[in-house]
């Protein structure tokens, strides 16, 4: 019944890089979507910035995502993005909870000023030749989620008029932040609210919560974040349940070790090692003497001595 849903690896800051999105594509993500790239960085032409949009022709179709709260400036990075980069689709980020970024006016700030955000939209929908897409929260309160003319319901009725051709509802407030509890009804209203697809976000760690929200919201596909750090091949696993089928997941060891060959491609040695070291650990999950190995893997400098830990993680994951 779900078997066709599209699953994507959901934008997350320091984590979604290219390389790892390259493994969900390879263990069965159908979309990925780069970290959230500041439109303003891009406007003054911050080249460490515009790094952040690389990725290659196995993740197409591929999103961009901005985030910014001035229409000029975001029309301007959309407009740099679609000419420069090329990708498919172009995301605004109107989700985002973290300080430094609502401080701003920024990610899901924009949700207790619907006006601007319908504004922001529609510059970027008329600089950018490819399509725009807009990621949302439940709302900016826990008070204002069951209000649908300040939640996500009335933002993506907005984005629609203002021609976003889908959006993405994480069904949690921002005073929610990351917290365990998901509000599927806030998906659900917005699917019967517009046209355009709705993707749902939020507390997908397995097949059957796949089918959960699918079933209960009716929306069009699924976006999964923090449950594929340490296991990226759980877009294979989902889609195996929705198909009804068995699954057997990739040798642990051969996932680890790729992922750790493409950061050391991508990146320069110093920064690889760091930035693998959240990514290894994830890979850890609870096996025996995990402390001990993550003490190694925060110590680490080099692509030799991650190698070696990965082949003590998969030894000790088959004990």
């Amino acid at each position: 019944m779900y078997g066709n849903t599209p699953l994507y690896l959901a934008p997350m800051a320091g984590v979604a890089d290219r390389a790892f999105r390259e493994i969900c594509r390879i263990c069965g993500a159908d979309r990925t979507v780069s970290e959230m790239i500041s439109a303003k960085a891009i406007y003054y032409n911050d080249e460490k910035t515009q790094k952040l949009a690389d990725y290659s022709e196995l993740e197409r179709p591929f999103t961009i995502q901005l985030f910014g709260s001035d229409p000029e400036v975001i029309a301007y990075a959309a407009r740099y993005m679609a000419d420069n980069f090329h990708p498919d689709y172009i995301d605004l980020n109107m989700g985002c909870p973290v300080n430094k970024i609502v401080r701003g006016g920024d990610g899901s700030a924009l949700m207790k000023n619907l006006p601007l955000a319908y504004e922001v939209v529609k510059s970027a929908v008329n600089a950018s030749n490819v399509p725009v897409t807009v990621k949302m929260r439940a709302a900016w309160s826990n008070s204002l989620a069951d209000d649908d003319e300040n939640n996500a319901v009335a933002l993506a009725r907005l984005c629609e008029k203002a021609g976003a051709v889908q959006v993405a509802v994480h069904a949690r407030t921002r005073e929610q932040g990351y917290v365990r509890g998901i509000d599927l009804s806030v998906i659900r209203r917005v699917k019967q609210a517009v046209s355009i697809p709705v993707i749902g976000n939020g507390d997908i760690r397995s097949g059957e919560e796949a089918e959960s929200m699918l079933t209960e919201t009716g929306c069009d596909g699924l976006m999964i974040g923090r449950a594929a750090m340490g296991k990226p091949w759980i877009f294979g696993e989902i889609r195996a349940y929705l198909e009804g089928r068995p699954y057997s997941p990739p040798p642990l060891l051969e996932v680890i070790n790729d992922h750790i060959a493409r950061t050391f491609a991508y990146k320069n040695e110093h920064t690889a090692a760091c930035e693998l070291r959240h990514h290894i650990c994830a890979y850890i999950h609870d096996i025996h003497g995990a402390a001990a190995l993550r003490a190694r893997v925060n110590q680490a400098t080099d692509e030799a001595e991650l190698r070696a830990i990965a082949a003590e993680i998969a030894r000790l994951s088959n004990e």
